[in-house]
């Protein structure tokens, strides 16, 4: 297994206790204050949020063996700035799970404001548009880009993370709502009762 890869696995392993951190609004309030709380969870949650993102994204473009899929193995398109062969069928894969996955985490950041995305922190619980069909649709979004990511780069190492990356983001999922439930109660657990964790 290439170096870089591993960093990212273990990188955006790491991040985790930071992430976990970042939304425990409550505790921060109360150990720091309500200013310097929030100031602090703003803080994890940067370093946790992009520093997931960019592990993440390391995943895809770390060195790694290539694979095809043996359907029409010949049809390919060559990209000639990068020196890189795509197969046609790895591009009819990655079109459907990247814009689906871009549209929910999109949307996702359209119901709640970036700042929100970012910090992890809400006045309020968002039901409406995607919200409605999914309760982490930011993260099925990165699931589904991650999927076809590593078709379009036939990454045979970022494929094969695809559960870890799947149990990291429920890890983090599970995490948040229990926040949430301290922060808004019965209201957010009601909303839990009518709107699946990720698959509508």
């Amino acid at each position: 297994m290439d170096v870089l890869f591993f960093v990212c696995i273990v990188g955006a392993i790491s991040v985790i206790p930071i992430h976990f951190s970042s939304v425990e609004h409550l505790r921060l309030e109360e150990k720091y204050g309500r200013n310097e709380g929030r100031r602090i969870g703003r803080i994890y949650s940067l370093i946790s949020g992009w520093g997931f993102f960019l592990f993440w994204a390391g995943l895809w473009f770390s060195p790694q063996p290539r694979f095809v899929v043996p359907v029409f193995p010949n049809l390919a398109v060559s990209v000639p700035v990068a020196s890189f062969t795509i197969q046609i069928v790895h591009l009819m894969i990655f079109v459907p799970f990247f814009f689906i996955g871009a549209w929910l985490g999109i949307e996702g950041v359209k119901e709640t404001t970036l700042r929100v995305a970012e910090t992890h922190r809400t006045e309020k619980i968002i039901t409406s548009g995607v919200y409605s069909i999914t309760r982490h649709p930011q993260y099925l979004g990165g699931l589904l880009a991650h999927v076809g990511i590593s078709f379009l780069l036939s990454a045979s190492y970022s494929l094969l993370s695809t559960p870890l990356m799947a149990v990291i983001v429920y890890l983090i999922s599970k995490k948040e709502e229990k926040e949430l439930i301290k922060e808004f109660g019965k209201e957010y657990e009601d909303y839990t009762k009518k709107v699946s964790m990720f698959l509508p």
